[in-house]
């Protein structure tokens, strides 16, 4: 735009007999700029502006209630029905000002940075290449809001177990917790309500409790409440992720441990220039100091030790020494499982890596059990269609998996599959008949069911004529009936 002084030094060179070549030469101006400035005599040209648009506020009522609320749409009907040209940040500045729609969102609160007052808590999703795979992880992030300290892990999947570990291991590391920990609105704490009336569930209220701390969740949509958290997140996306290779989650979380709580802690922040673990060290007198001995969290898992002498945790199996068959308690840990009998430790094992699935854990030092080659032919659905028929093929089931020396998983598949062939009345009679004699050969009740078909009795044994004339064979006859009633049992 030309300025007034430059229009007056034309007007005057004009005045002066310069020509207007000359001048637009000297100005370095154009002689169409020259001419419209001498015709205007050296004045500024008045400004061209469009009417003002005038709305009638309950036409704009009418279109909002019409339009559902949506600004972009009244802008349309405004010019197509009604002939209004009006931009879209006029409409809502006239909408605001009429108090059709709620004013902008403003900061919810101010919180000053006192030493020792709140941490600050929050998950990100981000997509990974590790190893030779792309993984989508969530990254969660421990902030502690006056010192600035960070602590991050990346997990497969974050739920309330997790949260609990990763809480756990953070504050194992800094020895120390604040009274409040800032949230947003997740349910992994929050049991209902939003913001300042949020109610936590009851197990994370008792777990914060004994770290000595509460959890407090910020207004919705505010989540500039924990803007520290928020930028964290930036940095890891921005300094942490870039030119760094992962072999595997452990690597990846080794290298997170390692940036958020030695690398960071000694790199100033912000235009103040802090340095975290210098921070700490002051803000420290003014937290919880946390006991060294607190134990970690754990996930309580009712399992029972199938036929093979193992149980199952997270797809793999893990041999249980020494117990037998019966209910087993699992304390699942973040990095490894404790295996618990009637209130007595039996065996602890590490996890296996995240991601595998299929294996087999046994006992170090002892030789390996007795294991088909596919693991997944189990007879536990055979042993609950059989325990269902009845209480003598119950008890027979029980005899059957007491007795030592039977491939228990086939006989059970081949009992259920002689079911289906038979009938349920002909094998109940037969399973009867072979429980009360302790028979465990497949084939003896084969010919039990025969003999049953034909509904005769069992045939007599065959005694030779000249062994019923010798003195023994008539000596012995006299004698009192064998007792067989252990067979009853």
């Amino acid at each position: 735009m030309i300025t007034a002084d430059k229009r007056k030094a034309v007007f005057l060179l004009h005045q002066e007999g310069v020509s207007k070549r000359a001048i637009a030469r000297q100005l370095r101006l154009s002689r169409n700029a020259v001419r419209h400035i001498i015709a205007l005599s050296g004045q500024m040209p008045p400004p061209i502006r469009p009417p003002r648009v005038v709305l009638n506020p309950d036409l704009l009522r009418q279109l909002h209630q019409e339009c559902e609320g949506y600004a972009q749409r009244m802008t349309e009907k405004l010019r197509e029905e009604h002939g209004m040209a009006i931009k879209y940040s006029t409409l809502t500045r006239h909408l605001r000002d009429l108090g059709i729609t709620g004013p902008s969102s403003a900061r919810c609160q101010r919180v000053p940075d006192e030493p020792g007052a709140e941490m600050q808590h929050d998950t990100s999703p981000f997509t990974l290449l590790v190893g030779s795979q792309r993984l989508r992880l969530q990254a969660s992030l421990l902030y502690l809001r006056y010192s600035k300290r960070r602590y991050l892990q990346f997990y497969p999947v974050f739920d309330r177990f997790h949260l609990k570990c990763f809480l756990h291991l953070a504050l194992m590391h800094w020895g120390y917790a604040p009274p409040v920990c800032v949230i947003d609105n997740t349910n992994l704490a929050r049991w209902r309500g939003l913001g300042a009336d949020a109610v936590m569930v009851p197990e994370m209220e008792v777990f914060a409790r004994g770290y000595g701390f509460k959890f407090l969740c910020h207004a919705l949509k505010h989540s500039d409440r924990k803007a520290g958290e928020e930028r964290s997140f930036l940095t890891v996306e921005t300094n942490f992720i870039p030119g760094r290779t992962f072999a595997s989650l452990e690597d990846l979380n080794r290298q997170a441990l390692a940036w958020s709580t030695v690398r960071m802690e000694q790199r100033p922040q912000g235009k103040a220039g802090l340095i975290p673990a210098q921070a700490f060290e002051h803000e420290r007198q003014f937290l919880t100091q946390l006991p060294r001995h607190w134990p970690a969290p754990y996930r309580l898992l009712e399992r029972s030790v199938d036929e093979y002498g193992y149980v199952a945790v997270d797809g793999n199996y893990y041999e249980v020494p020494g117990t037998g068959r019966g209910q087993i308690q699992v304390l699942r840990y973040l990095h490894h499982v404790a295996l618990c009998q009637d209130r007595r430790a039996v065996i602890e094992y590490a996890l296996l890596p995240w991601g595998v699935k299929n294996q087999i854990v046994r006992v170090p030092g002892q030789p390996a059990r007795y294991l088909p080659c596919n693991r997944k032919l189990s007879s536990q659905e055979e042993e609950k269609r059989l325990r269902a028929l009845a209480p003598e093929v119950a008890a027979y089931v029980d005899f059957i998996l007491a007795t030592p020396g039977l491939l228990r998983h086939q006989f059970l598949r081949r009992l259920w599959a002689r079911h289906q062939r038979w009938g349920t009345a002909l094998f109940g009679r037969t399973i009867a008949r072979a429980h009360r004699y302790h028979i465990t050969s497949l084939e003896t009740l084969e010919r039990i069911a025969l003999l049953l078909l034909d509904d005769t009795a069992l045939p007599d044994p065959m005694v030779d004529p000249d062994l019923e004339k010798r003195p023994a064979y008539q000596e012995g006859s006299l004698t009192d009936t064998p007792d067989l009633s252990r067979y009853d049992e």
